[in-house]
């Protein structure tokens, strides 16, 4: 019998370092994390991966591909078997817009798996269904080049990190998506609703809001921090993708891994 497929994955950073996962926004690829990856590899066993359908993976890692029927639980445990075949019991985790919500997912229900959590640009659920459902529906039938003249105003606060290279890439990744792994990812978007277990997720948390966002606007952000036992809120003037502002989204990340990192490393007994 043939082994699940895997999503598409890089792992960078030293051997021996602590585990580190990266998930990346709905329409982009762990090309959104380059900007970030010289400093955290540094510390950091890193692993970022493609949702289904996007970059590298394939719509077939889906265990139920069929309309309305993917849960961000389903994604989550695709990111679980990640870990399971690098043989990590715990990392770290950090995700923008969908990729936190998969990692507040795994905190909620999974907690012995999350050393800590960073979501950037997230939320605990985004908004009625019905907007969710018409997008998946439109993509299945158009694909997702619908999507990229408005893309652009929705992801970046600053007009001209959509022409630059790294703005380029991202929206190449949305071009290039399956619709059948986006408009999944959609689906999954329609009836995640995590608000109920917040109060669950004992890891150290950083949550990361844009204060230009319009797609997860400040207040998602709140939501999570008051919700989450001793969440700590970080602002950044940036749009849905905190990405465009790398300096800004390092210094924060680094600093919330930094100290989770104290937490958990083990004590040296003092000798006299």
């Amino acid at each position: 019998m043939s082994a699940s497929p895997l999503l598409h994955h890089h792992v960078v950073g030293p051997a021996d370092a602590p585990p580190l996962v990266l998930g990346p926004s709905l329409g982009t690829s762990k090309a959104v994390w380059e900007p970030q990856l010289p400093a955290l590899t540094r510390r950091f066993r890193v692993l970022r991966f493609d949702l289904p359908g996007h970059g590298g993976s394939s719509s077939a890692v889906l265990p139920a591909p069929e309309p309305g029927r993917t849960t961000v639980g389903h994604l989550a445990s695709l990111v679980l078997a990640l870990a399971d075949h690098h043989g990590w019991d715990r990392f770290h985790y950090a995700g923008i817009s969908l990729g936190g919500a998969i990692g507040a997912h795994l905190a909620a229900r999974h907690p012995e798996r999350v050393s800590s959590l960073a979501l950037v640009c997230s939320s605990a659920h985004f908004g009625p269904a019905e907007p969710w459902q018409e997008r998946a529906g439109l993509v299945r039938i158009k694909g997702t080049a619908p999507l990229l003249e408005t893309s652009p105003g929705r992801w970046f606060a600053t007009a001209d990190v959509a022409g630059t290279p790294f703005g380029r890439r991202l929206l190449g990744s949305l071009a290039d998506a399956d619709p059948v792994g986006y408009a999944a990812c959609c689906d999954a978007l329609a009836e995640y609703d995590l608000r109920p277990e917040l109060a669950a997720i004992s890891a150290p948390a950083l949550v990361v809001g844009g204060t230009l966002d319009t797609a997860t606007p400040l207040e998602h952000a709140r939501e999570l921090a008051d919700g989450i036992p001793h969440a700590v809120l970080k602002t950044i003037a940036c749009g849905h993708l905190a990405a465009e502002r790398p300096r800004a989204l390092r210094d924060v990340l680094t600093a919330h891994l930094s100290m989770a990192q104290e937490k958990h490393r083990p004590r040296v007994p003092q000798t006299d």
